[in-house]
């Protein structure tokens, strides 16, 4: 399966989706504020990045930006996933250099829909 970074804040989402993650065969790595999260993506070359919006010491959008501006990390895509599911929300985790956008709470069959979608394993 797929190398995934978990860049989550709160324990118990990172607890549930770490492990059924795993279950399905996913290796997980987790990152549990932005710039740790950017440093596992650097480090770590995860095939796609799963990242919390509202991260301490940097924010999820800000944690994008700076992927998708560094060569080396700009080709991993990028699910967002958040709380904000208001109009425009999904418009502004996109242009921030996210791939796709995931609401919380997590409907984990769609997400892991979205997770084959961005390794181009999508039917």
């Amino acid at each position: 399966m797929a190398r995934l970074l978990l860049v989550e804040d709160t324990e118990e989402i990172w607890d549930f989706l770490s492990r059924r993650l795993q279950r399905r065969g996913h290796e997980v790595a987790l990152a549990h504020d932005g710039e740790a999260g950017v440093a596992a993506a650097r480090a770590g070359e995860p095939e796609v990045i799963l990242l919390d919006m509202n991260l301490p010491v940097m924010d999820g959008w800000t944690v994008a930006r700076v992927l998708k501006a560094d060569p080396a990390t700009a080709g991993i895509p990028i699910i967002a996933l958040t709380a904000h599911a208001l109009a425009g929300d999904r418009e502004t985790a996109l242009a921030a250099g996210c791939d796709d956008y995931h609401p919380k709470p997590v409907d984990f069959s769609r997400l892991l829909g979205q997770i084959d979608a961005a390794l181009g394993d999508a039917p």
